[in-house]
């Protein structure tokens, strides 16, 4: 199990890291859990499944997570 900062899961999605919150907060991309008060994280595997299925629905010819 790998936990992602914002800027690696920006990175990884090539979506800037204020619309990632946007998509996150929207229940659109997974949310971040807390590490400490202060720190927040996403777990690779769900940024990955993320991936996998936008990749699906474009793959079958519909449009990207919304």
């Amino acid at each position: 199990m790998r936990i992602l900062k914002a800027k690696e899961v920006a990175e990884r999605t090539s979506i800037s890291i204020p619309h990632i919150r946007r998509l996150a907060r929207d229940k659109k991309f997974p949310e971040p859990f807390a590490l400490t008060e202060n720190r927040y994280g996403w777990l690779e595997s769900d940024v990955d499944e993320w991936i996998s299925e936008c990749l699906r629905k474009h793959h079958a010819g519909g449009q990207y997570a919304k």
